[in-house]
C-alpha cells in the first residue's frame, strides 16, 4: 500500500521541516499527474483514445514503481518518457507523416539516430539540456518524496492496465491509416505494441511456410511447379557483351486518364508505352505513400506484405538480412550495381539494405552534394551520366537504380515553373490535378534529352531503360471514385483494389532491342519486375528467379495475392532455406 517513509521529527523545528517536505513531496507527485493530465487531454482525441492514454500512463507508473518504490519519482520518469515520445512522434510525423509506433523500439539501429541527427541537427542542443536538467529535478523530486507503493500494489495496477490495454487494443485493432494522422501519439503506440507482439508472436518477422526436415510442406492451395530445394545455378558469362541497364523509379506516376473526367494534353499517354508501342501496368504494394515498399520489391523480387502490420519497415527489418535480389542476380553476370539514392542513406536503413541485395555503390543526397531530396529530374538524369562516364571506361557492363523527385507530392504550389515545358498549356482540371500533370510533362520531357544525350554521347553502347511508378499520388484517391465515403475508400484500399494500386511500367532500348519480353505482361505485381528486366536484357535467371517465373506465370502476373498467400510463403521459405533470408 501507500505509505508516509521517515520517522517523525522529535523536535518542534525539525517537525516543521518534516512538514514542509512532506507537503512539497505530496504536492510534487499531484502538479506531476496534473501534467501528465495536462499533455494526455491535448494530444489525445475522442473517449477510446484518451481513456487507453490514461491506462498506459498508469502502465508506465507500474512499471517504474516495481524497482523505485516512490511515485514521485515514477511519475516524474514516466512523464519525462511521455513528453519525449510525444515530441518524438511528432517530430517523425513531420519528416515521414507517420506517427511512432511500437516498431520503433524493436528496430533501433544506428542508422536511425544518424538519420534524425542528419535531417534535424538542432536536436543534439536540446537533447543535451534535457539530459542535464533532468538530474538535479529528479534528485529534488527524490528527496521530497514521502510516499512508498509497495509492490503488490504495483504489479496490480500493472497487470490492470496491461490487461486493460490489451483488450481495448483487440478490440478495436489500430488501422493501418490512424498513424499517418499525426495524433493521439501515446495510445496509438500502446496499440501498436499489441500489434506488433502478436505478429510476431503468431508469424515471426516474415509470413513463410514452416520449415520441413524432408519435402516441403506446401501451404493449402499452393503448387510445386519446382523440388522442395532450389536448382544448383548455373554460371553465367561474364565476357558476353550486355547492355546497360537503368531502372528508373519515377515518383507518384500513373496515367491519371484511369479517373473519370480528367482532361490531358494531346499525346500524354504516350509517354507510359514501351518501345514496343504496349502499354503495361505495374500493381504496387502502396498507395499515395511509402516508396520504399516498391524499392523493397524491385530489388529483392519479394511482397512487403510478406511482412504484414510490419512491412512499413520493410526495409530496415530486411537490412543485411535479405540478400537475394536483382543487383546481385545482375553481378553475377559481370554488372556493376549502383544506386543514386534522394535522401540521406540512414532513411529507413536504406543504404545497408540495398547493399545488402548487392548495390556496390551507394550514392546519396549527400554525395550528390544537395540537401534537399527534391530536385528536377534533370538532375537525378545528370547525376547518372556523370556516374556511367566514371564507370564506362571499365568496360564492365552497369546497372544503375535512378530515382526521380520531381512530382513528389505537395501539388497545390507550383515547383519550378521555370521548367515547364515549352507550349503548356493546363488542361483545364483542378489546379492541383493540372500542377501533377504538368510535372509528368517535365518528367517526359527530361527523360527524352536524357535518351537523346546517351544516344549521341555513347553511339557504340547499348542501353536498357525499364521505368515504373512507384505508387499513386494520394489526390487520385479523391478522382478515380469521385464522392465516396472515407469508410468504402478505406475497405478498398484495405483491400488492395487494383484501382487505387496501378501504376505503369515501361521498357525502353537504346542503340539496343529487348531479348525477350515473355515475362512483361500486360498487368504485372511489382514483384516481378527484376524477373522482367533481367529477360529483357538477355540474361539467364538464376534458380530461384526461375522458381518465381514459374509463379508468375501459374498466377497470371500476381504474387503475394496469388492462392490467398500460400505462394508467396512458400516462395519465402526457399529463399529461407537456400539461405537468401536469414534470421527472419
Amino acid at each position: 500500500m501507500i505509505s508516509e517513509a521517515g520517522k517523525p521529527e522529535t523536535q518542534s523545528e525539525g517537525g516543521r521541516v518534516s512538514h514542509w517536505r512532506y507537503a512539497v513531496g505530496v504536492c510534487s507527485v499531484i502538479a506531476l499527474h496534473l501534467a501528465a493530465l495536462y499533455v494526455l487531454l491535448t494530444t489525445e482525441y475522442g473517449p477510446f483514445a484518451i481513456t487507453l492514454s490514461l491506462l498506459a500512463w498508469v502502465f508506465a507508473n507500474s512499471a517504474i514503481l516495481l524497482f523505485l518504490p516512490r511515485p514521485g519519482i515514477a511519475a516524474a520518469l514516466s512523464l519525462i518518457l511521455t513528453v519525449v515520445l510525444i515530441a518524438l512522434s511528432r517530430f517523425k510525423f513531420d519528416i515521414l507523416q507517420l506517427s511512432l509506433t511500437f516498431l520503433d523500439f524493436l528496430i533501433i539501429d544506428r542508422d536511425t539516430f544518424s538519420f534524425l541527427l542528419s535531417v534535424f541537427p538542432r536536436l543534439r542542443l536540446p537533447l543535451l539540456v534535457v539530459a542535464i536538467a533532468a538530474g538535479p529535478a529528479l534528485w529534488l523530486i527524490w528527496r521530497t518524496d514521502p510516499l512508498r507503493v509497495t509492490r503488490r500494489l504495483s504489479l496490480t495496477l500493472l497487470a490492470l492496465a496491461s490487461i486493460s490495454i490489451s483488450a481495448m487494443a483487440v478490440a478495436v485493432p489500430e488501422q493501418p491509416w490512424e498513424p499517418f494522422q499525426g495524433v493521439n501519439h501515446i495510445s496509438n503506440l500502446a496499440r501498436s505494441g499489441v500489434v506488433a507482439v502478436s505478429r510476431l508472436t503468431s508469424t515471426g518477422w516474415i509470413e513463410a511456410d514452416p520449415p520441413a526436415h524432408a519435402a516441403l510442406a506446401l501451404a493449402p492451395g499452393a503448387h510445386a511447379a519446382a523440388p522442395a530445394a532450389l536448382a544448383p545455378d548455373m554460371p553465367c558469362n561474364t565476357s558476353a557483351k550486355r547492355p546497360h541497364i537503368i531502372m528508373l523509379l519515377d515518383e507518384s506516376s500513373f496515367d491519371v486518364t484511369s479517373a473519370p473526367g480528367i482532361k490531358v494534353p494531346a499525346g500524354y499517354t504516350d509517354y507510359f508505352k514501351s518501345s514496343d508501342g504496349k502499354q503495361r501496368t505495374m500493381i504496387a504494394e502502396s498507395t499515395g505513400g511509402p516508396t520504399w515498399y516498391t524499392e523493397f520489391n524491385v530489388l529483392t523480387g519479394l511482397s512487403a506484405r510478406s511482412f504484414g502490420d510490419l512491412k512499413f519497415y520493410v526495409t530496415r527489418i530486411a537490412a543485411g538480412r535479405v540478400t537475394r535480389g536483382l543487383p546481385h542476380a545482375l553481378q553475377r553476370c559481370g554488372y556493376k550495381t549502383v544506386s543514386l539514392y534522394p535522401t540521406y542513406g540512414d532513411f529507413l536503413g536504406a543504404r545497408a539494405f540495398q547493399k545488402g541485395t548487392g548495390v556496390d555503390r551507394f550514392i546519396d543526397m549527400a554525395d550528390m552534394g544537395v540537401n534537399e531530396d527534391m530536385q528536377p529530374d534533370k538532375f537525378y538524369f545528370d547525376q547518372a551520366l556523370k556516374v556511367f562516364a566514371r564507370e564506362q571506361p571499365e568496360r564492365s557492363p552497369v546497372f544503375m537504380f535512378v530515382y526521380l523527385t520531381a512530382n513528389h507530392f505537395p501539388w497545390w504550389n507550383v515547383y519550378r515553373s521555370d521548367l515547364t515545358p515549352a507550349g503548356w498549356t493546363p488542361p483545364g482540371n483542378t489546379a492541383e490535378v493540372d500542377e501533377y500533370i504538368r510535372r509528368q510533362a517535365m518528367t517526359a520531357n527530361d527523360y527524352r534529352e536524357f535518351t537523346e544525350r546517351l544516344k549521341r554521347d555513347y553511339p557504340d553502347e547499348s542501353f536498357l531503360v525499364l521505368r515504373f511508378g512507384d505508387h499513386q499520388p494520394a489526390i487520385s484517391q479523391q478522382l478515380l471514385e469521385p464522392g465516396i465515403d472515407r469508410a468504402r475508400l478505406a475497405k478498398r484500399l484495405m483491400a488492395a483494389d487494383p484501382r487505387y494500386y496501378s501504376t505503369y511500367y515501361a521498357i525502353d532500348g537504346i542503340n539496343y532491342s529487348p531479348s525477350n519480353l515473355s515475362s512483361a505482361l500486360e498487368t504485372l505485381d511489382a514483384a516481378y519486375i527484376p524477373l522482367v528486366l533481367q529477360e529483357a536484357a538477355g540474361l539467364p535467371l538464376d534458380p530461384s528467379f526461375m522458381e518465381q517465373k514459374s509463379i508468375m506465370l501459374r498466377c497470371k502476373g500476381t504474387f503475394y495475392a496469388c492462392r490467398k498467400g500460400a505462394e508467396a510463403r512458400r516462395f519465402n521459405r526457399l529463399l529461407i532455406d537456400a539461405g537468401m533470408i536469414k534470421g527472419l
